[in-house]
């Protein structure tokens, strides 16, 4: 029997380029469209919109909206959000340790 890897499930929910980024940032707290604009530096607005709505559908975010004008909207991470921010906690300190070897590639 061959060896079977959880990966294609792992990402199904996080694949691209951003998901996994936004996750990173919404573990440490709530974060308000804006914040995470920033913070996901380079991010379009079209992508930001659809990578939250697609995680908000995926049961790994909650959408918040505070009914208030101007409107006032957070997202926050579920606890099954965060199991998987926690599952890509050692790929985060691998590209950090890494760091270096990419910078000296781009170069």
């Amino acid at each position: 029997m061959e060896p079977v890897c959880g990966l294609d499930v792992a990402l199904r929910y996080i694949g691209g380029k951003w998901k996994s980024i936004l996750l990173f940032h919404l573990q440490f707290g709530p974060r308000r469209f804006g914040e995470l604009k920033r913070l996901a530096e380079g991010i379009s607005e079209k992508v930001l919109i659809q990578q939250l709505k697609d995680l908000t559908e995926d049961g790994i975010v909650v959408r918040h909206d505070f009914k208030e004008v101007p409107p006032r909207v957070e997202y926050t991470i579920t606890d099954f959000g965060r199991t998987l921010a926690h599952a890509l906690q050692p790929l985060c300190e691998w590209g950090n340790a890494n760091r270096a070897r990419d910078s000296v590639k781009e170069a």
